[in-house]
């Protein structure tokens, strides 16, 4: 029995360090940014945009390359197009109408920096993350990829009240007298944006491209994961029919290990809480590949089989860009398979079903601490019995402590003899050793799905509770809440019956104050659950112990 407990000390302390770690690799201090100004931008845009992605051209040829020369002329010209809608304000490139910055408008930094809008992408070294687009063409055919140059009538667009859309186009004109528009498509309150190609050919002979989409971003400081419990993944994800849902992080990125033809997925680089995903039409085939760039950057991207375009006549490329957070019943709506970005792990099991019931919850009373309360409450309903049957085990044992003790005294350092002698205690008193212990076993899985369920779910980012804990995703500023948790687990400890190893005694009375440091770093609504189980652990443990010890009187 101590051996068995101690086992599960260690490995209760063992999961919390984990969590602790995860939790510190995902807060932990990111290196200053350094801002890059718009005229830097412009003079360097030749080493930041890269050239056209190696895929295939057109019947096996090479896509076309514009020379350097060019590319460092146009660069020189290129203007930057903000757009901004209630949810998003983008910047646009007019240099291959290329997306080089995305601010999500409903989404602070931080609640001490409510004006500073969380940036998803952007151009700058340190945080290099940006959306490309174009059109290929096969041997000498001109055609507009991500470093051709195209016009805009504005350089301002906004959406206007009583407005749900907005359409910005950006032209180009071949030497042949082909035209492309590209165009996004804003709508009111969503983070999903359209783009099509819309090509007029006014030639007098077929012409014959294909479309590709790809998303290229530098690699963050700390993306690998340590220990059993990774931090959220970082790097590139997609999703068909036949392998669902795969993630690839940048090493795989860099191999091309994404490499198959596709109809009716997307792709998408992911972050915590945020994303961006290129969704093609459903009905039409797609060439899914990712590469590693000179640069050092990474590629995951799409494109589309050669589409003859006959003189005289119009085709229409089409897809959507979604540049927002890990909304689940939003993601659900959009794609299939697109909500499995919120990645709950090999606990998805739990995981899910628990989001759920807390999503309904907080529907009803509108406030995720009350939620997180509730479902707690609800969570120690479900164990009810099986808590009970623990806690009166513990009970028994600690009415059991004083002849513990003078076996102890009896039989001294011969732990064989009083090892056998404490089992017939249990037999003849009729208590399982292991009735205090499999309880604690069998709820720490759902103690783990519920700390990825608060890490992974964007509604909890910035969500109050009441007074000073502003934010549950976060730490508790003042410590309050790990104070109280380590003083529960203190209390806790004196209702259970002391460990008749010495060493074992002196852990346990060590657990508390262990924990206490370890929770101070973990979020707000995670210490939250810890506190009112514990709480109600307390309150069903002295019940129980209480009716134990007047049974033991009375006998």
């Amino acid at each position: 029995m101590d051996n068995i407990r101690l086992f599960l000390i260690m490995a209760l302390a063992y999961t919390g360090y984990l969590l602790w770690q995860a939790w510190q690799q995902d807060y932990a201090p990111a290196p200053a940014a350094h801002e890059v100004s718009q005229s830097i931008q412009a003079a360097d845009a030749d080493q930041a945009v890269p050239q056209v992605p190696d895929v295939a051209g057109i019947d096996g040829a090479t896509p076309q390359t514009p020379e350097k020369k060019a590319a460092g002329k146009t660069a020189t010209v290129s203007k930057i197009i903000t757009v901004t809608t209630d949810t998003l304000k983008v910047s646009i490139d007019t240099l291959g109408g290329t997306i080089v910055e995305t601010l999500l408008l409903k989404y602070p930094v931080s609640i001490q920096q409510p004006d500073v809008k969380y940036r998803l992408m952007s151009r700058s070294p340190d945080d290099f993350f940006i959306a490309q687009n174009g059109l290929l063409g096969g041997k000498d055919v001109e055609a507009p990829n991500h470093e051709a140059l195209y016009r805009a009538e504005q350089t301002e667009y906004q959406l206007a009240e009583g407005k749900n859309e907005l359409s910005v186009d950006l032209q180009w004109t071949g030497a042949n007298g082909v035209k492309v528009t590209k165009r996004y498509r804003f709508t009111r309150g969503s983070h999903k944006v359209e783009l099509e190609h819309i090509v007029e050919n006014a030639s007098a002979a077929p012409w014959q491209v294909r479309e590709y989409r790809q998303l290229q971003r530098g690699k963050p400081a700390n993306t690998k994961s340590k220990g059993m419990i990774s931090r959220a993944f970082v790097g590139g994800v997609a999703w068909d029919p036949e392998d669902k849902y795969q993630k690839y992080d940048f090493d795989d990125l860099k191999a091309g290990k994404l490499d198959k033809e596709v109809t009716g997925g997307w792709i998408a680089m992911i972050q915590h809480y945020f994303l961006t995903a290129e969704i093609p039409p459903t009905n039409e085939p797609r060439h899914f590949y990712s590469k590693g760039l000179a640069n050092g950057h990474y590629v995951i991207g799409e494109y589309s089989p050669a589409v003859n375009v006959a003189p005289g006549s119009r085709h229409v490329f089409s897809g959507s860009i979604y540049m927002g957070p890990k909304d689940q019943d939003t993601l659900e709506q959009i794609a299939e398979g697109l909500d499995l970005v919120v990645d709950y792990g090999w606990l998805t099991l739990l995981a899910k079903p628990m989001y759920e019931i807390l999503s309904w919850i907080n529907s009803v009373v509108g406030n995720w601490g009350w939620t997180i309360i509730i479902f707690t409450i609800l969570i120690k309903a479900v164990f009810f019995k099986l808590s009970e049957a623990s806690y009166r085990s513990m009970a028994k044992m600690r009415n059991l402590t004083p002849r513990i003790q003078a076996l102890k005294d009896r039989y001294g350092d011969d732990k064989q003899r009083m090892q056998a002698a404490m089992m017939e205690i249990y037999k003849k008193e009729k208590i399982n050793p292991l009735g205090g212990c499999l309880p604690m076993l069998i709820q720490m899985p759902f103690f783990i799905a519920l700390y990825w369920v608060l890490m992974e779910s964007v509604e909890l980012r910035q969500a109050p509770w009441i007074l000073w804990i502003k934010d549950l995703s976060v730490m508790d500023p003042h410590y309050v809440l790990p104070v109280i948790m380590g003083i529960s687990m203190f209390i806790q400890q004196k209702l259970n019956p002391a460990p008749p190893d010495p060493m074992q005694a002196k852990l346990m009375m060590a657990l508390p104050f262990v924990f206490t440091i370890m929770f101070a770093f973990f979020p707000s609504g995670l210490v939250l659950y810890w506190v009112m189980n514990n709480i109600l652990s307390i309150a069903q443990q002295w019940v129980i112990t209480k009716r134990m010890e007047e049974q033991a009187k009375a006998a």
